[in-house]
């Protein structure tokens, strides 16, 4: 780890184009007092260490509050310090606070906290605790040293015997609140960390609060930092960063579900077995019929190689391969890949989704793709195709189940060619299940 300055992130005053800056001007609370000083110190601190963060650092709000118990934060990017705990707690050891707290919000712990609590029913006070503490053995293992204090009650995985480098929700799987979490009850970080809403926080509807634009754009500038040197930021940073530009989408369930759907229709995975005759065999002494049985799914996934498709987007088709193997159990020698551009490529079995060579790079016809799917023996039962789609389509529908994910594009109303990359190709034909992919 390094003190250099980080691209778009320094420690100095924060630049008038940052959501939030010089906002700590603004009376705080009337109700409490604080040192002032030592508590801007103690975040100059943290941001010369951690030059990367230093955009979000000074784009929290400071609110004193004595019903907060050390420092918490609350969605909008408001920060509650308890005077007291500012008064007990060396320079070095609130910079280590100042990280930690700003960390729960660019990792967004509030917003995946309701997403898991929705997801896996988990409500009340306790289980929120419970993520409040699996979102500090996230972030706590990266940052304290190099410049930064480790305070004597810090809460690593290592308390609760589980190794590190894990994400909340991975934690929240391997730990319930029992005797050996009994000691981390005091947690309290604030809404910013579990989703929780405390009495002592503002609110949507109060002052200082950052918008949701806003929130964005910090953490934009924040990935920059990370992403700008390289090698310079903790592991579990730069992974934060390179999602922080590549999110997850709720693109990838959808078309999860829609192969799930074609894979489970009817016809789709079914064959005649004399492995176990039918029923109706009884019926005609002498005679053996067949058995329907349903087999999983093969599925062909057709990925569009010409040159309107970017490298990008070649890298996000593998990713959806993988995720398409997940959708049909797992049984990767049940995918094939056809690469495809105004030829068709070999079509070949799944193996690992980094040795499927996708050559191409010229014009397209995805027409060439279909067929040669649908040769490939034995036929799928599901076809998928990874396009921009700008292609023509098959003239008749397949006699499998289609999905097609469509990679963006914006179009006006002009017409062009194909080897202009903003050419408005006709729309996918009905017959295929459509999902637009980010």
């Amino acid at each position: 780890m390094t003190t250099d300055t980080a691209p778009g992130a320094g420690p100095g005053p924060a630049p008038e184009s940052v959501p939030g800056a010089a906002r700590e001007s603004a009376p705080e609370s009337a109700s409490a007092a604080f040192d002032r000083d030592k508590l801007f110190t103690a975040r100059l601190h943290a941001a010369r260490v951690r030059p990367y963060l230093a955009t979000a650092l000074f784009a929290l709000h400071v609110v004193a509050s004595r019903r907060v118990p050390t420092m918490g934060v609350d969605r909008y990017w408001r920060c509650y310090v308890s005077p007291g705990f500012v008064d007990r707690t060396p320079v070095e050891e609130l910079a280590g606070v100042w990280v930690h707290e700003v960390s729960h919000l660019l990792r967004d712990h509030h917003g995946r906290s309701d997403r898991v609590a929705k997801e896996r029913g988990l409500h009340g006070r306790g289980e929120r605790l419970r993520m409040n503490i699996a979102a500090d053995f996230e972030i706590n293992d990266d940052v304290y040293g190099d410049g930064l204090a480790r305070p004597e009650d810090v809460v690593e995985p290592g308390d609760l015997g589980l190794r590190e480098g894990e994400l909340m929700e991975e934690y929240l799987r391997q730990f319930t609140l029992g005797p050996r979490s009994e000691d981390l009850a005091w947690l309290d970080c604030g809404s910013g960390a579990d989703g929780l809403d405390r009495e002592w926080e503002l609110g949507p509807d109060g002052a200082h609060g950052l918008s949701e634009h806003e929130r964005d754009a910090v953490r934009f500038r924040v990935a920059q930092g990370i992403t700008g040197r390289p090698g310079k930021a903790p592991h579990g940073w730069r992974r934060w960063a390179e999602e922080a530009f590549h999110p997850p989408q709720p693109w990838r369930e959808l078309l999860g579900a829609a192969v799930r759907s074609a894979a489970s229709g009817p016809g789709a995975g079914e064959d005649y077995t004399y492995g176990r005759p039918a029923r109706r065999s009884t019926a005609l002494p002498g005679t053996v019929l067949p058995s329907l049985r349903r087999r999983p799914p093969r599925v062909s996934v057709v990925i569009d190689t010409s040159g309107s498709v970017s490298d990008a987007e070649l890298g996000s088709a593998l990713l959806e391969v993988a995720a398409i193997a997940r959708a049909v159990g797992g049984r990767r020698d049940l995918v094939t890949v056809v690469p495809c551009d105004a030829s068709a490529g070999i079509a070949r079995r799944l193996c690992r989704e980094g040795g499927i060579p996708l050559t191409g790079g010229g014009g397209t016809d995805l027409r060439a793709g279909f067929t040669r799917a649908l040769r490939t023996r034995p036929s799928p039962d599901v076809i998928v195709v990874l396009t921009d789609g700008q292609t023509p389509w098959p003239d008749t529908r397949p006699p499998c189940r289609t999905v097609v994910g469509l990679f963006p594009r914006h179009h006006d109303n002009h017409a062009y060619d194909e080897s202009n990359p903003e050419y408005v190709p006709d729309s996918p034909p009905e017959w295929a299940r459509v999902v637009d992919i980010g």
